[in-house]
C-alpha cells in the first residue's frame, strides 16, 4: 500500500527510482564514473564551444570543491581539457578531448540500452501511461504557485513585447519619442542576433502568464565587461522589489560568467531605478546633457566592480 503523506511517497518513489536506474551504484551503467560524474560528462558535451566551472557548477548543483576534483580527474585521463582566455586570464573554459567524446557516446549508447531495457517488458499501452505519468510530474513539480512572479529565459515574442512596452511606458510616462523605442528595438536586435548563451542573459518576469518586467545582461565593449540593459517594471508590479531582484540575477550571472565588472546607462530622472542600481552596489561615475530623446535629460553611467 503506498503511504497516505505525501512527502513519504516522494521518499518511497525517490528510493524506488534511484534502485532502478543505478543511481546509488559506484559505477554507473558499466563505466568507471559515477552518476555524479556522468552528469558532468554530459554538461560539458552539450557545450561543444567549452564551458566554464561556474557555469558547470550552476547546471549541476554540484560544491565547487568536487566539481574540481571530478574535473582534475577527466584531466588526468585524457577526457577533457581547459583553455584560459585570451581576454582574461582569470576565465577558463573547459572542452571534452576526442577521447572525451568517445566516452560520451559509449556511456549515451549504454544509458539508451539500459533505459530500452527497463521498458521492454511493458505494453504500448503501458508505456504511454508511464510517459504521461513522468509529464505530469515534471508539470507539477515546476509549475509556480499561483500568484507566484517567476524569472525565466526569453522566448520567441519576448523581445517584442521589451520593445513595445519601453516604447509604450516611457512615452505615456516621460513623453520620450519614437527614437527611444528605435534604440531599445536595435539593442534587442543586436542581442538576439549575437547571442552568446554563456555569458549573456535575457530574463523575463512572469505572474500566471502575465509578463511584469524584463533585464538583460550583454558583453561590453572592453574584455571582462559586462552591460546591464533594458530594466523594465510595469506598473503593476512595481513596490514588490522586483527590480531589486532582476539586478541581482544580472550581478549573479555576471560573477558566474568571470566579468570584472558591470556598467550601465539611464537617465537621472530615472529615480527609482537609480535608487535599485545603487542599493546593488554600482556608482555614478559620468553624467552629461542629453537631449536624444526629450529636452533636459541628463544622462549617466554608473559602473559595479565585480
Amino acid at each position: 500500500m503506498l503511504p497516505r503523506d505525501p512527502v513519504a511517497a516522494v521518499r518511497r518513489f525517490n528510493r524506488f527510482y534511484t534502485r532502478r536506474i543505478g543511481a546509488l551504484d559506484e559505477a554507473h551503467l558499466g563505466s568507471p564514473y559515477t552518476l555524479a560524474e556522468m552528469r558532468v560528462l554530459y554538461e560539458v558535451a552539450q557545450a561543444p564551444d567549452g564551458v566554464t566551472p561556474k557555469l558547470l557548477a550552476t547546471r549541476t548543483g554540484m560544491d565547487n570543491g568536487y566539481l574540481s576534483r571530478v574535473l582534475k580527474r577527466f584531466e588526468r585521463e585524457g577526457l577533457l581539457s581547459r583553455q584560459t582566455s585570451a581576454s582574461d586570464r582569470r576565465s577558463v573554459s573547459v572542452w571534452l578531448t576526442s577521447d572525451g567524446i568517445h566516452a560520451y557516446n559509449r556511456w549515451l549508447g549504454s544509458a539508451q540500452g539500459a533505459v530500452e531495457g527497463m521498458l521492454g517488458a511493458l505494453t504500448a499501452v503501458q508505456k504511454t501511461k508511464l510517459t504521461k505519468a513522468m509529464a505530469e510530474i515534471e508539470h507539477l513539480l515546476d509549475e509556480p504557485a499561483p500568484g507566484k512572479i517567476v524569472l525565466r529565459g526569453h522566448r520567441p515574442g519576448d523581445i517584442g513585447w521589451v520593445i513595445h512596452r519601453h516604447g509604450t511606458l516611457y512615452a505615456r510616462e516621460y513623453g520620450w519619442d519614437e527614437r527611444f523605442e528605435a534604440l531599445v528595438a536595435q539593442i534587442a536586435a543586436d542581442f538576439v542576433n549575437n547571442f552568446d548563451p554563456t555569458s549573456e542573459r535575457c530574463w523575463i518576469a512572469e505572474r500566471d502568464g502575465e509578463i511584469l518586467g524584463s533585464i538583460f545582461l550583454v558583453k561590453g565593449e572592453e574584455p571582462g565587461q559586462a552591460k546591464l540593459r533594458l530594466l523594465l517594471i510595469e506598473p503593476a508590479a512595481r513596490g514588490l522589489g522586483l527590480g531589486k531582484r532582476l539586478v541581482a540575477e544580472c550581478v549573479a550571472f555576471a560573477r558566474q560568467a568571470g566579468y570584472d565588472e558591470i556598467t550601465l546607462w539611464t537617465q537621472s530622472i530615472l529615480g527609482a531605478a537609480r535608487a535599485v542600481y545603487a542599493g546593488a552596489g554600482f556608482e555614478l561615475v559620468e553624467s552629461r546633457p542629453d537631449g536624444a530623446f526629450a529636452e533636459g535629460l541628463i544622462s549617466e553611467t554608473w559602473v559595479l566592480k565585480l
